[in-house]
């Protein structure tokens, strides 16, 4: 499912116009990116969880070359998944 097929979801569902869907859907993507931009963890029971993963520099190899590389420190975001989903897919 993507973005567009979530907000024809959203607005079939709830017999809502596809712009307040749209409206729906967009603030709440923007509210979880600002959240975790601001270093926030994000959790929806039943769902999963959204973090933001710190990593320090490191030296690495290039694969190609066999070259050593110094990689940066970055931020990156981190999902785990909830007990109840994990059950849910799993068919359990």
């Amino acid at each position: 499912m993507n973005k567009s097929e979530l907000i024809e979801l959203l607005s079939l569902k709830k017999g809502i116009s596809f712009k307040k869907s749209e409206e729906i859907v967009i603030t709440i993507f923007e509210s979880m990116t600002a959240a975790m931009l601001s270093g926030d963890r994000i959790e929806i029971r039943g769902f999963g969880s959204f973090v933001v993963n710190e990593y320090k520099s490191y030296t690495g190899r290039n694969p190609k070359t066999g070259e050593s590389i110094d990689v940066k420190p970055k931020r990156l975001p981190f999902f785990k998944v909830g007990k109840e989903l994990k059950e849910r897919v799993a068919g359990k």
